[in-house]
């Protein structure tokens, strides 16, 4: 019997890794359902009118929530859950298995870019039924590769994160304690006429804000021609080369205890 292929091993360890992720109620919570949550907060609260070209407001608050969910599914998500498998032992046992470690971490960013993409389809579902949300198919190919992009690089910040978190316990809020400030001053939850300069200053250096931002352009109900991001694209793939520098040179499989 032939051994399996590196493809049938990174398949095999995608469909595993996303079967758990539907067993575990906090991940899906977190990820699937609390965006949509702020969808319909943010359109109760700030309204959704129609604008002057005939689209809803709704349509300018999707880009946050999208990029909520693509760093929720994949940096956040991996922060927490490989550092409580290299807690538990699982990642030491997993090195003395036959699947070779890239396999195992593309497995890991794979698994984060489908989640990734489901939550974009059901975000403009929803928000197209619910809100009357509207995306022009000039912005679909940016959004693609925004998603894409996005899903990549925050997968490598996730990993990357899991080299400053001590223990099991400390993943949460640590990873919190980083992510939702930046949320903030990225234009995830307030826009940027609504925040001082300096605080958009701040959101500039970091590739949450970059992301909302290549999202928005996707969506922006006024805009002629295909958007083409490529400023954003380029400060978030900069992050996640940075982040996948770090990961590979100092991500641990063994326990740190």
């Amino acid at each position: 019997m032939t051994a399996p292929t590196s493809a049938a091993r990174l398949r095999h360890q995608v469909g595993f890794d996303l079967l758990i992720f539907r067993r575990n109620p906090a991940a899906t919570f977190f990820t699937v359902v609390l965006p949509l949550i702020f969808l319909v907060i943010f359109t109760s609260i700030f309204g959704n009118e129609t604008m002057s070209n005939g689209a809803k407001a709704a349509t300018l608050y999707v880009p946050g929530i999208l990029a909520l969910a693509i760093i929720s599914a994949t940096a956040v998500n991996l922060a927490i859950t490989m550092t409580a498998r290299r807690e538990r032992g699982v990642l030491k046992r997993v090195r003395g298995t036959p699947i070779p470690p890239w396999v195992f971490v593309a497995a890991q960013a794979t698994a984060g870019f489908a989640i990734s993409a489901v939550m974009t389809v059901v975000i403009i579902v929803v928000g197209r039924i619910l809100f009357g949300v509207s995306l022009q198919a000039a912005g679909v190919p940016a959004l693609l590769i925004s998603v894409l992009v996005g899903a990549a690089s925050f997968a490598m910040i996730g990993l990357a994160l899991t080299t400053i978190i001590p223990s099991e316990d400390a993943a949460p809020a640590i990873t919190n304690a980083i992510m939702l400030p930046l949320y903030f001053v990225s234009d995830v939850f307030i826009t940027g006429e609504q925040v001082p300069d300096w605080v958009q200053t701040v959101g500039n250096l970091f590739p949450i804000r970059h992301l909302t931002h290549a999202l928005q352009e996707s969506f922006d109900p006024f805009a002629e021609g295909m958007p083409l991001p490529w400023n954003h694209w380029l400060v978030i793939a900069a992050w996640g080369a940075a982040a996948g520098v770090v990961a590979l040179t100092r991500f641990r499989w063994t326990p740190r205890r």
